[in-house]
């Protein structure tokens, strides 16, 4: 096994960090990487932000509820951009990409380039002994981080990536087996991912009843139950109309 191939089958997310900031030499190689990786239609419809200013910090850890968005060595918010691919245009050819500009597909495309660079970075940090934790909790209130990153319409923010030396190492927790989430040719039947999913819920039962810290029963089908029948940020969707996106 190499070790990219190791770094990536041992990632775990990191939760508490070492005060003291990324060198800075470390930083510019995981943006490097961040910035390398595949794109649609050579459109790099992503942006990211390094939040360094600790009144902001401070105000996204209160909007996620998680105190290691203001304590980490950096912390990047990534987002889909359509702004910079347009602000060369005419006038008239703004007009013409209006409808381009506003449709799910390119919203898509921002998005799936913004997470493709994500995990870039991610991979790079890792491989440098940096740990990582992705914060999706920042679209809690999704129009005031926007606020706060000052982003202009047809920019949105997706997740903040926390990054810090680890000052904790926590077990590395179960995923989905293979067989759950790789099908060939065609979706499988529901009836034949049942299996895999009740023997997923055991190992998962098992991990947390067994882990260090915070044990407890629980399994992957009761948390997605929960989960699912939770009403969840029900603002994003006029959010990212207000912004631009997902009309056509």
């Amino acid at each position: 096994m190499n070790s990219t191939i190791d770094t990536i089958l041992n990632h775990r997310s990191i939760r508490k960090f070492k005060n003291e900031p990324i060198k800075q030499g470390d930083l510019n190689l995981i943006l490097e990487a961040a910035t390398k990786g595949s794109t649609s239609s050579y459109m790099m419809a992503y942006s990211i932000i390094s939040v360094t200013d600790p009144s902001i910090k401070k105000e996204l850890a209160a909007i996620t509820t998680q105190p290691y968005v203001e304590k980490n060595g950096h912390l990047f918010v990534f987002c889909a951009d359509l702004n910079r691919n347009s602000i060369m245009a005419t006038p008239e050819e703004l007009n013409q990409m209006k409808d381009n500009l506003e449709n799910t597909e390119h919203l898509l495309v921002a998005t799936i380039d913004a997470t493709i660079s994500a995990q870039n970075a991610v991979i790079a940090a890792e491989s440098l002994g940096i740990g990582i934790c992705y914060i999706g909790s920042i679209r809690n209130n999704i129009s005031k981080v926007d606020r706060l990153l000052k982003l202009p319409k047809n920019v949105i923010p997706l997740f903040g990536l926390v990054l810090g030396y680890p000052d904790h190492h926590p077990e590395i927790k179960p995923k989905l087996p293979i067989k759950a989430l790789h099908f060939f040719d065609t979706y499988l039947d529901n009836k034949d991912i049942y299996p895999s999913i009740i023997a997923f819920d055991k190992q998962l039962n098992d991990y947390y009843s067994n882990r260090a810290s915070n044990n407890r029963q629980d399994n992957w089908s009761n948390q997605m139950t929960r989960k699912l029948m939770s009403p969840t940020r029900m603002d994003v969707t006029q959010f990212v109309m207000s912004k631009g996106f997902r009309k056509k």
